[in-house]
Protein backbone atom coordinates (compact mmCIF):
# COMPACT_ATOMS: atom_id res chain seq x y z
CA UNK A 1 0.00 0.00 0.00
CA UNK A 2 1.05 3.72 -1.48
CA UNK A 3 0.77 5.97 1.44
CA UNK A 4 1.37 9.63 2.35
CA UNK A 5 0.59 11.85 4.75
CA UNK A 6 -1.60 15.42 4.58
CA UNK A 7 -3.37 17.99 7.15
CA UNK A 8 -6.54 16.57 8.24
CA UNK A 9 -8.59 19.44 7.18
CA UNK A 10 -7.63 22.92 5.76
CA UNK A 11 -7.73 24.96 9.15
CA UNK A 12 -4.38 26.38 9.80
CA UNK A 13 -1.84 25.30 11.98
CA UNK A 14 0.51 27.91 13.18
CA UNK A 15 3.34 27.58 16.27
CA UNK A 16 6.09 30.14 17.58
CA UNK A 17 9.63 29.71 18.45
CA UNK A 18 12.26 32.66 19.21
CA UNK A 19 15.92 32.75 18.54
CA UNK A 20 18.02 35.01 19.80
CA UNK A 21 15.38 37.76 19.71
CA UNK A 22 14.66 36.75 16.53
CA UNK A 23 10.30 35.64 16.15
CA UNK A 24 10.01 32.74 13.75
CA UNK A 25 6.30 31.85 12.76
CA UNK A 26 5.06 29.07 11.55
CA UNK A 27 2.21 28.58 9.58
CA UNK A 28 0.99 25.22 7.63
CA UNK A 29 -1.64 24.45 5.57
CA UNK A 30 -3.31 21.60 3.40
CA UNK A 31 -3.68 23.01 0.12
CA UNK A 32 -4.78 20.96 -3.00
CA UNK A 33 -3.06 23.16 -5.89
CA UNK A 34 -0.52 25.86 -6.44
CA UNK A 35 -3.40 28.69 -6.32
CA UNK A 36 -4.59 27.62 -2.73
CA UNK A 37 -0.48 27.77 -1.73
CA UNK A 38 -0.06 31.39 -3.30
CA UNK A 39 -3.20 32.19 -1.61
CA UNK A 40 -2.08 30.97 1.57
CA UNK A 41 1.60 32.80 1.06
CA UNK A 42 -0.49 36.10 0.25
CA UNK A 43 -3.00 35.88 3.62
CA UNK A 44 0.59 35.63 5.83
CA UNK A 45 2.40 38.13 3.99
CA UNK A 46 -0.95 40.35 4.84
CA UNK A 47 -1.17 39.45 8.66
CA UNK A 48 1.96 40.26 9.04
CA UNK A 49 2.85 43.09 6.37
CA UNK A 50 6.39 44.72 8.70
CA UNK A 51 7.96 41.09 9.28
CA UNK A 52 11.39 41.06 7.04
CA UNK A 53 10.91 37.58 5.75
CA UNK A 54 8.27 35.06 4.64
CA UNK A 55 10.13 32.21 3.70
CA UNK A 56 8.38 29.15 2.32
CA UNK A 57 8.02 25.43 1.08
CA UNK A 58 5.03 23.18 -1.12
CA UNK A 59 4.99 19.72 -1.81
CA UNK A 60 1.77 19.00 -4.07
CA UNK A 61 0.31 15.39 -6.09
CA UNK A 62 0.52 12.28 -4.73
CA UNK A 63 1.63 10.60 -7.38
CA UNK A 64 5.54 10.57 -6.88
CA UNK A 65 6.38 10.75 -10.41
CA UNK A 66 3.63 14.11 -10.95
CA UNK A 67 4.68 15.39 -7.39
CA UNK A 68 5.66 19.43 -7.12
CA UNK A 69 7.90 20.45 -4.45
CA UNK A 70 9.27 24.31 -4.20
CA UNK A 71 10.49 26.26 -1.60
CA UNK A 72 11.84 30.10 -1.34
CA UNK A 73 14.24 31.84 0.84
CA UNK A 74 12.62 35.35 0.59
CA UNK A 75 15.94 37.22 0.76
CA UNK A 76 17.58 35.01 3.45
CA UNK A 77 20.77 33.85 2.09
CA UNK A 78 20.48 30.98 -0.26
CA UNK A 79 19.80 27.85 1.16
CA UNK A 80 19.34 28.80 4.75
CA UNK A 81 15.20 28.48 4.85
CA UNK A 82 13.22 27.49 1.83
CA UNK A 83 15.51 24.11 1.09
CA UNK A 84 15.37 23.13 5.28
CA UNK A 85 11.66 23.76 5.65
CA UNK A 86 11.14 21.93 2.24
CA UNK A 87 13.40 18.98 3.25
CA UNK A 88 11.22 18.78 6.73
CA UNK A 89 8.13 18.42 4.67
CA UNK A 90 9.28 15.60 2.87
CA UNK A 91 11.32 13.80 5.40
CA UNK A 92 7.68 13.71 7.09
CA UNK A 93 6.39 12.25 3.96
CA UNK A 94 3.71 15.29 3.57
CA UNK A 95 2.01 16.28 0.46
CA UNK A 96 -0.74 18.57 -0.30
CA UNK A 97 0.46 21.12 2.36
CA UNK A 98 2.40 24.39 2.52
CA UNK A 99 4.32 25.64 4.97
CA UNK A 100 5.28 29.14 5.90
CA UNK A 101 7.71 30.62 7.94
CA UNK A 102 7.38 34.79 8.80
CA UNK A 103 10.71 36.02 10.52
CA UNK A 104 10.80 39.31 12.68
CA UNK A 105 14.53 39.68 12.88
CA UNK A 106 15.83 40.31 16.71
CA UNK A 107 19.05 42.71 15.46
CA UNK A 108 21.14 38.87 16.48
CA UNK A 109 22.70 37.59 13.09
CA UNK A 110 22.29 33.47 13.47
CA UNK A 111 24.60 32.66 11.11
CA UNK A 112 23.76 30.10 8.03
CA UNK A 113 23.76 26.88 10.27
CA UNK A 114 21.40 28.95 12.77
CA UNK A 115 19.38 29.59 9.74
CA UNK A 116 18.78 26.50 8.90
CA UNK A 117 18.29 24.89 12.26
CA UNK A 118 15.69 28.07 13.46
CA UNK A 119 13.61 27.70 10.10
CA UNK A 120 13.88 23.45 9.66
CA UNK A 121 13.62 23.40 13.69
CA UNK A 122 9.98 26.18 13.53
CA UNK A 123 8.27 23.38 10.53
CA UNK A 124 9.26 20.45 12.94
CA UNK A 125 7.69 22.26 15.56
CA UNK A 126 4.19 23.11 13.81
CA UNK A 127 4.33 19.53 12.03
CA UNK A 128 3.99 18.29 15.38
CA UNK A 129 1.05 20.40 16.38
CA UNK A 130 -0.52 19.36 12.88
CA UNK A 131 -2.96 16.35 13.13
CA UNK A 132 -2.36 14.33 9.85
CA UNK A 133 -3.96 11.65 7.99
CA UNK A 134 -2.83 9.39 5.49
CA UNK A 135 -3.68 9.92 2.04
CA UNK A 136 -3.98 6.52 0.13
CA UNK A 137 -4.10 5.18 -3.33
CA UNK A 138 -7.04 3.33 -3.71
CA UNK A 139 -7.17 1.03 -6.78
CA UNK A 140 -10.95 1.25 -8.65
CA UNK A 141 -12.40 -2.05 -10.55
CA UNK A 142 -15.72 -3.01 -12.04
CA UNK A 143 -17.08 -6.25 -11.49
CA UNK A 144 -19.88 -7.48 -13.70
CA UNK A 145 -22.41 -10.32 -12.02
CA UNK A 146 -25.77 -12.06 -12.52
CA UNK A 147 -28.59 -9.48 -11.96
CA UNK A 148 -30.07 -12.46 -9.48
CA UNK A 149 -26.51 -12.37 -7.10
CA UNK A 150 -26.22 -8.36 -7.20
CA UNK A 151 -27.94 -7.72 -4.15
CA UNK A 152 -26.17 -10.39 -2.22
CA UNK A 153 -23.16 -9.86 -3.36
CA UNK A 154 -22.99 -6.30 -2.73
CA UNK A 155 -24.30 -6.28 0.53
CA UNK A 156 -21.54 -9.00 1.23
CA UNK A 157 -18.75 -6.77 -0.13
CA UNK A 158 -20.17 -3.88 1.78
CA UNK A 159 -20.34 -6.48 5.14
CA UNK A 160 -16.08 -7.17 4.55
CA UNK A 161 -15.21 -3.23 4.63
CA UNK A 162 -15.08 -2.92 0.43
CA UNK A 163 -15.79 0.08 -0.83
CA UNK A 164 -19.18 -0.30 -3.43
CA UNK A 165 -19.55 3.00 -5.26
CA UNK A 166 -21.85 2.24 -7.52
CA UNK A 167 -24.22 -0.01 -9.25
CA UNK A 168 -25.52 0.11 -13.15
CA UNK A 169 -28.16 -2.21 -14.45
CA UNK A 170 -27.67 -3.85 -18.22
CA UNK A 171 -27.56 -7.14 -19.56
CA UNK A 172 -25.68 -7.84 -15.94
CA UNK A 173 -24.92 -5.65 -13.00
CA UNK A 174 -21.90 -3.61 -12.67
CA UNK A 175 -20.55 -2.53 -9.52
CA UNK A 176 -17.77 -0.73 -9.26
CA UNK A 177 -15.55 -1.19 -6.33
CA UNK A 178 -12.44 0.25 -4.64
CA UNK A 179 -9.22 -0.89 -2.55
CA UNK A 180 -6.22 -0.06 -1.29
CA UNK A 181 -5.09 -3.63 -1.18
CA UNK A 182 -6.19 -5.06 -4.63
CA UNK A 183 -4.96 -8.40 -3.67
CA UNK A 184 -7.29 -8.70 -1.02
CA UNK A 185 -9.78 -7.45 -2.74
CA UNK A 186 -9.63 -10.22 -5.65
CA UNK A 187 -9.73 -12.92 -3.32
CA UNK A 188 -12.97 -11.66 -1.67
CA UNK A 189 -14.68 -11.02 -5.02
CA UNK A 190 -13.33 -15.07 -5.93
CA UNK A 191 -14.70 -16.53 -2.17
CA UNK A 192 -17.82 -14.61 -3.15
CA UNK A 193 -18.17 -15.67 -6.64
CA UNK A 194 -16.50 -18.98 -6.06
CA UNK A 195 -14.17 -17.70 -8.92
CA UNK A 196 -15.94 -16.61 -11.44
CA UNK A 197 -16.07 -12.74 -10.67
CA UNK A 198 -13.48 -10.98 -12.70
CA UNK A 199 -12.64 -7.87 -12.06
CA UNK A 200 -11.67 -5.16 -14.76
CA UNK A 201 -9.29 -2.53 -13.75
CA UNK A 202 -11.16 1.03 -13.89
CA UNK A 203 -8.30 3.77 -12.52
CA UNK A 204 -7.46 5.02 -8.62
CA UNK A 205 -7.38 8.31 -6.98
CA UNK A 206 -6.03 9.31 -3.74
CA UNK A 207 -8.15 9.32 -0.63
Amino acid sequence: MNAVFTLADHNEVRAETEIKRSRFIASLRRVDDIDQSTAFLDAIRAEFPDARHHCWAYVLGDDPGQRQARSNDDGEPGGAAGVPMLQVLQGRDLTNVVAVVTRYFGGVKLGAGGLVRAYSGAVKIVVDAATLVPRTRRETFTLAVDHADAGRIEAELRGRGVDVAGVEYGARAVLTLSSADPDDLAAVVAALTSGRGELTPAGHYWA
